[in-house]
């Protein structure tokens, strides 16, 4: 959502590392041992071509913590109260630099594991290297969350059916794709969804996609939940 986007692009810009309160370390990781994990508010590391962030950037959060196996498998637990607002978007970044007219192929691959009660989107963050456009694509989504601005169209792109959203958030504009049904696994074909945009709408010219992020957006998640993601792949040529 466009009201996290202030947050989520100074998640790689403010350090250091601020530790929260009481966390539970890895007790939510898998019994296999966790090559890193980390519970401070803006704790990254890379792994395997991905970047992983903790980023806890929204006021009122709690506790959250953030393990990988690799780039393409982690998790988190997060304890974030029932108070409104975004808490938090837990996540993994790609990095593309490419202009979408120069790419032929953007694609990835998702399976996740999300619980069924809270407050939260599960979904792909896609930004311009200038941080002027931002595209979210949400493959589920649970409670009382919605994205930013009014619907535009419902469209069939990328392997699914999406309500399309344009908005604002004051910094940048912000262009929502919500999946029709909720999807804990599959394939989307990014670059058509890219291109709509500039082609058939002509939201924004050639751009050069600077990243592409997936991961948890988490409003609520009273009590501690866990969100798994037991793969995840983005290709570009």
């Amino acid at each position: 959502m466009a009201a996290s986007t202030l947050g989520r692009v100074a998640k790689a810009l403010l350090a250091p590392a601020l530790a929260l309160g009481a966390t539970v370390g890895l007790a939510s990781a898998p019994a296999s041992a966790a090559v890193w994990s980390s519970c401070d508010q803006w704790g990254n590391t890379g792994l395997n071509g991905y970047t992983l962030y903790n980023n806890i950037w929204g006021s009122g959060a709690g506790s959250q913590c953030v393990w990988a196996n690799s780039g393409t498998n982690w998790g988190v637990w997060a304890n974030h109260p029932d108070t409104g607002g975004i808490k938090s978007y837990p996540n993994a970044k790609k990095v593309i630099n490419k202009s979408i007219t120069s790419l032929t192929s953007l694609t990835s691959t998702y399976n996740v594991t999300v619980p069924a009660t809270g407050a939260y989107n599960t979904s792909y963050d896609i930004w311009d290297t200038g941080h002027k456009y931002e595209v979210m694509l949400w493959v589920n989504r649970t409670g009382a969350v919605g994205p930013l601005g009014t619907a535009q169209a419902t469209v069939a792109l990328g392997g699914a059916t999406w309500t399309v959203y344009k908005g604002t958030n004051g910094s940048n504009d912000v262009f929502s794709f919500v999946r029709a049904s909720n999807s804990g696994s599959g394939t989307v074909d990014i670059l058509p969804i890219l291109k709509w945009i500039k082609d058939t709408k002509g939201w924004f010219g050639d751009v050069t996609i600077g990243d592409v992020q997936f991961g948890y957006e988490i409003t609520s998640s009273s009590g501690g939940l866990d969100f798994t993601t037991n793969n995840l792949t983005v290709s570009a040529r």
